[in-house]
C-alpha cells in the first residue's frame, strides 16, 4: 500500500448552538494536520461543516484531492454524518483508508465497527497525532496495524482494540499546521465580524463531572503548553494570518496558577492585543479573585463557568465538586473586572417540572451573568451519569444530542413541554438582562446589542427573542431606543441569503 495524500474533514453537521456567535474551526485537526506533514504526507484540511458545503460540493472536493485516506471527527451529534461521510469517501475510491476519531468514536467504537466496517476501516482512540501517524506509516510499511497502541478496526469476523497509546507529554513539541486553514471564514459575530481562532494551550481535566465526555477522554488527567509556547503561537496567529480573537479549547487553562500567570504577564509585557474567550472553573475564578485586573489587562474579555445547577442536590449528582453559593461569587468577580460573564443551566432532568425549570431562571436572574443558556442534557452513552438517565432517554438519534433539543423526557412533562420552557427561560433571562441593561459598562451594552442581533437574527432562539422585543414596553425608554437599533441590523447578510435558518456549527 502507499499512502500520500490525507485529507482531515469534519462532517456537515449544524445545530443551533448556545449563542451561535462564530465560526469554530477545528482546532485537532490543526494538530494533527501539522504531524501528518511532519512525517511526510500531503494534506487538505477541508473544514466542511464551516463551510457549510452539502454532499455535492464533499464529493468534489474529494475527487479533486483524490486522497488515500479520509480521516474525521466523531463527536456523539456528530456520528451520523460522519459515517455518511466516509461511506461516501468508500463510493468514491472503495480503496481509500477510512479513520473516524474523537470522543464518541473513542468510547463507543465497538458498536460503530460492528455496524459499519465495511466503510469504517480504523477508530483512533484518544489523542490523534502520534497514533494516525503511526498508522499510515505502519500500512506503507506493509506492517501489521495489530502493532500500533490506540486502534480499533475490525478482523476476523469481530472488533480488535489495540493497547492504549501514551499520552503525548511535550505538547510544545507538536507542530501545527495553521496556514492550511481557510481563514476568511472563521469570525466572531459578536466583535464586528473579527478573525477567530481556536487554540489550545493545555489538554484534560482533573474533575468528575458525571455528565461530561472530557474528563472521561482526558482520563482525568492534564498537561500544558509553556506560556512561552502559547503566547508566541498567539502572535504568530496574529501577525500571518490577522487573529484578532481566540476561544481557548482548554477545559481548564488556568488549572496551573503560577503557569497561568505567566501566560498574562506575557501578553502584557508583549503587547499581544489578541482578545481571548475562554471557560475555567468557579473555584479557579475565586482563587485568582486578587488578579482579575490582570487578566482584564491581558486581553481576557469573555469568560464561560458552568453553573449546570440550582440546587446543590444536582451538583452532587452532577459531581461538580463546587458549592451554589461559589458560582454566584465567581460571576460577581468576573462581572466587577468588566469582563463578559457566561454560564450554563443543565435542565431536562427526570424530575424538572415547569415550576423547578422556573426557580432556576429566578436563580440565574439572580447570580446576573452578562449570558446564561439554558441547555437540555443529553445523555452520552459513556458517561458515568447514563445509567441513571437510561430509563427516561426517549430517542437514540444522536443527531439530536446537541444541547438544544430534549432527548430525555422528565416524568412530569412531555418533550415538547420541555422545549417549550427552554425557550421561555432564555426568553425571560434576557428580557430581564435588557431591562437591566442601562447598569452595564458602554463595552458590555454594545457587546450584549450585539449578542441580541445574533440571537434574533443567527441563532435557534430568534422566535424567542423577537418575542422579547415585542415585550420591549417593560424596558426603560433608552434600552428601548438601543434594541431598536438593533432590529433593523443584518450583519452577515450575504450568509443569511446562503443560509436562512443560520446556526453556529459545534466547536
Amino acid at each position: 500500500m502507499s499512502i500520500k495524500r490525507v485529507a482531515l474533514v469534519t462532517p456537515p453537521y449544524h445545530s443551533g448552538v448556545v449563542e451561535s456567535a462564530g465560526t469554530w474551526l477545528n482546532v485537532g485537526f490543526v494538530y494533527i494536520a501539522g504531524s501528518l506533514r511532519a512525517a511526510g504526507y500531503e494534506v487538505d484540511y477541508y473544514d466542511a461543516m464551516s463551510l457549510w458545503h452539502k454532499w455535492p460540493e464533499i464529493e468534489e472536493r474529494l475527487r479533486a484531492f483524490a486522497p488515500d485516506v479520509v480521516a474525521t471527527t466523531s463527536f456523539t451529534a456528530s456520528i451520523a454524518h460522519a459515517l455518511e461521510l466516509t461511506a461516501l469517501a468508500k463510493k468514491i475510491n472503495p480503496r481509500v483508508v477510512t479513520v473516524h476519531g474523537n470522543v464518541h468514536a473513542t468510547f463507543c467504537y465497538d458498536e460503530i465497527l460492528k455496524a459499519e466496517h465495511d466503510t469504517v476501516d480504523f477508530v483512533v482512540r484518544g489523542e490523534g497525532e502520534v497514533t494516525l501517524v503511526k498508522l499510515l506509516d505502519c500500512l506503507n510499511a506493509g506492517g501489521d496495524p495489530a502493532t500500533v497502541p490506540g486502534l480499533s478496526f475490525w478482523r476476523d469476523g469481530a472488533v480488535l482494540a489495540t493497547p492504549k497509546a501514551a499520552p503525548i507529554a511535550d505538547l510544545d513539541s507538536l507542530p501545527m499546521a495553521w496556514d492550511l486553514v481557510e481563514w476568511p471564514i472563521y469570525r466572531y459575530r459578536a466583535k464586528n465580524n473579527a478573525r477567530l481562532a481556536i487554540v489550545s494551550s493545555s489538554r484534560g481535566c482533573m474533575e468528575k463531572c458525571s455528565f461530561c465526555s472530557q474528563q472521561l477522554f482526558w482520563e482525568r488527567s492534564w498537561r500544558a503548553r509553556s506560556a512561552e509556547n502559547f503566547v508566541a503561537e498567539l502572535e504568530l496567529l496574529r501577525d500571518s494570518y490577522g487573529v484578532e480573537v481566540a476561544m481557548l479549547s482548554d477545559e481548564i487553562p488556568t488549572f496551573d496558577r503560577e503557569r497561568w500567570v505567566r501566560i498574562l504577564d506575557l501578553m502584557i509585557e508583549r503587547k499581544v492585543g489578541v482578545k481571548l474567550l475562554m471557560e475555567t472553573r468557579v473555584d479557579d475564578i475565586l482563587r485568582d479573585a486578587d488578579i482579575m485586573d490582570k487578566y482584564r489587562e491581558a486581553g481576557v474579555e469573555h469568560i464561560y463557568v458552568g453553573v449546570e445547577a440550582g440546587d446543590q442536590e444536582t451538583l452532587d449528582l452532577f459531581n461538580k465538586n463546587t458549592k451554589v453559593e461559589q458560582s454566584k461569587a465567581a460571576i460577581d468577580i468576573i462581572n466587577n473586572a468588566d469582563i463578559v460573564s457566561e454560564t450554563s443551566f443543565v435542565l431536562g432532568m427526570p424530575d424538572d417540572t415547569p415550576e423547578s425549570i422556573a426557580k432556576t431562571i429566578e436563580l440565574a436572574k439572580h447570580y446576573n451573568p452578562d449570558m446564561a443558556f439554558f441547555l437540555a442534557i443529553a445523555p452520552w452513552p459513556y458517561a458515568e451519569l447514563y445509567p441513571e438517565l437510561e430509563q427516561y432517554v426517549a430517542t437514540t438519534d444522536f443527531r439530536k444530542y446537541n444541547l438544544v433539543e430534549p432527548v430525555i423526557k422528565p416524568k412530569n412533562m412531555t418533550l415538547e413541554e420541555l422545549e417549550r420552557e427552554l425557550g421561555k427561560a432564555s426568553q425571560k433571562f434576557f428580557m430581564h438582562k435588557f431591562q437591566n441593561l442601562h447598569q452595564l459598562s458602554p463595552w458590555k451594552q454594545e457587546f450584549m446589542l450585539a449578542v441580541f442581533d445574533i440571537l434574533i437574527n443567527n441563532s435557534y432562539l430568534a422566535g424567542q427573542m423577537r418575542a422579547m422585543m415585542k415585550q420591549g414596553g417593560q424596558m426603560p425608554p433608552e434600552v428601548q431606543a438601543l434594541v431598536r437599533s438593533v432590529k433593523g441590523m443584518q450583519r452577515g447578510q450575504d450568509e443569511a441569503q446562503s443560509h436562512p435558518h443560520t446556526f453556529a456549527p459545534i466547536p
